[in-house]
C-alpha cells in the first residue's frame, strides 16, 4: 500500500506561482511512476505530469514549459512546480502513484487562479 497526502494549494493571481507537494509513505521504494492529475469543475480528471522511476517525465501540452514535476531520491516527496499560472489551471490537484499495476490516490489540494 502507498499513502499520498498533497499540500501547497491555494489562491494565486494569474501569472503567479505555486509549488505542490505530495508526501508518500508505505511501500514506496518500488513505485513505478508518480504523477499529478487535476480535475476542474464539471470536467474529467486529467493527467498533468508524470515521472517514472527511471526519471522520464511527461507533461500535458497545456502545462509544458510552465510546470515541472520532481521528486526526492527516496521517492517520499513528489513536487509540482507551477509557474505562469492561468485561470484555466484552477482545479483540484491529485497526487497519484503506480506500483505493480496498483494505483493510489491522494485526496487532492485545491488550486484557484483568480484576480
Amino acid at each position: 500500500q502507498v499513502q499520498l497526502v498533497e499540500s501547497g494549494g491555494g489562491l494565486v493571481q494569474p501569472g503567479g506561482s505555486l509549488r505542490l507537494s505530495c508526501a508518500a509513505s508505505g511501500s514506496i521504494s518500488d513505485i513505478n511512476l508518480m504523477a499529478w492529475y487535476r480535475q476542474a469543475p464539471g470536467k474529467q480528471r486529467e493527467l498533468v505530469a508524470s515521472l517514472t522511476s527511471g526519471g522520464r517525465t511527461n507533461y500535458d501540452d497545456s502545462v509544458k514549459g510552465r510546470f515541472t514535476i520532481s521528486r526526492t531520491a527516496a521517492k517520499n516527496w513528489v513536487y509540482l512546480e507551477m509557474n505562469s499560472l492561468k485561470p484555466e489551471d484552477t482545479a483540484i490537484y491529485y497526487c497519484n502513484s503506480l506500483r505493480y499495476g496498483m494505483t493510489f490516490w491522494g485526496k487532492g489540494t485545491l488550486v484557484t487562479v483568480s484576480s
